[in-house]
């Protein structure tokens, strides 16, 4: 098979489509023949050579993809070959097949097509797991999202007006504020002219948000805790302004407000497993509702994936951008 290889990390040019091994799958895992995968910035680091594979992933790119069951490996049930599929991947979807652990497959959402189901599994379950199963977001509460109008944001958007939550979301362009807008969002900020503390204590009566969820790290972590309301809290999934920032622990105690950091893909298979399957249970049935929507900016060829690195890293992109094999 064809896989996306890194022989020496770099910038995009470093991404080399190359004749790979076919991989074989274990006991618990299937074979799924690839037919889109998705570009998420961890693959970026990982290209930079800042976020290597966890032991026993694949050490191709490509957190989630959408594709067709090709063999399942000892002790598989409930899956048959030829069902088509998306899977939450440790590594490995930027190639033609990909071995899953059986427990990180979805079945495709009603009415989403195959591709576009590659555009799922990372964003949902990130999204499920910080947002309602760490940070309990409830009906009434207020959630702020940073980078409203990127893959996570834009899932997190949906979600949250689903559950009958209210949504802010920061973003750098009235277009991308306006994206947001029909998505649900309820507060718009350009983080670029406007203090989002104060927008979203105007915005909710001076209480502050209930829920943020936080890519960037310590360059907002000051910020953030400023911006909770009493019992708030704040997950944050990334850390692309800064890993080290200090924190006033006085206005945590003063809020009884809550911070929880979390990664996907390094958790033990049973925890992937099991956000997985809540995901299946309460996110699922809302695609058939029409409710949620996977958000698709554009399908890159996977032999180009250099390109579509290039897209993601000039953050012009609304939603996901798609690899798609030959």
């Amino acid at each position: 098979m064809h896989a996306i290889t890194i022989p020496e990390p770099g910038g995009p040019e470093a991404l080399v489509w190359d004749e790979v091994p076919d991989p074989v799958p274990g006991e618990g895992e299937v074979l799924v023949e690839v037919v889109a995968g998705a570009v998420n910035r961890a693959d970026i680091l990982q290209r930079q050579g800042h976020y290597d594979p966890p032991p026993g992933a694949p050490a191709y790119p490509g957190l989630e993809c959408s594709g067709r069951i090709a063999a399942l490996g000892p002790g598989v049930g409930g899956w048959s070959v030829g069902d088509e599929v998306c899977a939450l991947l440790a590594g490995g979807g930027y190639a033609e097949k990909v071995v899953v652990p059986a427990g990180q497959l979805l079945p495709l959402p009603e009415g989403i097509g195959l591709k576009q189901a590659a555009a799922l599994p990372e964003v949902v379950c990130t999204v499920w797991s910080n947002v309602f199963m760490v940070a309990h977001l409830r009906p009434g509460e207020t959630l702020l999202v940073h980078g409203g109008s990127s893959g996570i944001g834009t899932m997190a958007i949906q979600l949250a007006k689903a559950v009958g939550a209210k949504v802010a979301v920061t973003a750098g362009t009235k277009e991308k504020l306006d994206f947001c807008a029909e998505l649900g969002a309820d507060i718009l900020i350009n983080y670029r002219e406007q203090d989002f503390v104060a927008e979203v204590k105007k915005a909710t009566g001076g209480a502050g948000a209930d829920v943020i969820l936080d890519n960037m790290g310590a360059k907002y972590l000051d910020r953030n805790v400023k911006a909770l309301a009493v019992n708030g809290r704040l997950a944050v999934i990334g850390l692309q302004g800064g890993a080290k920032g200090e924190l006033n622990l006085g206005a945590l105690l003063t809020k009884r407000a809550a911070i929880s950091a979390t990664s996907l893909r390094a958790r033990p298979l049973d925890e992937k497993a099991a956000i997985v399957a809540a995901v299946r249970e309460h996110v699922w049935p809302l695609f058939g509702g029409g409710h949620v929507r996977p958000v698709i900016d554009r399908e890159v060829p996977m032999p180009e994936a250099a390109e579509a690195h290039r897209v993601v890293e000039a953050s012009g992109h609304m939603g996901k951008v798609l690899l798609v094999t030959p």
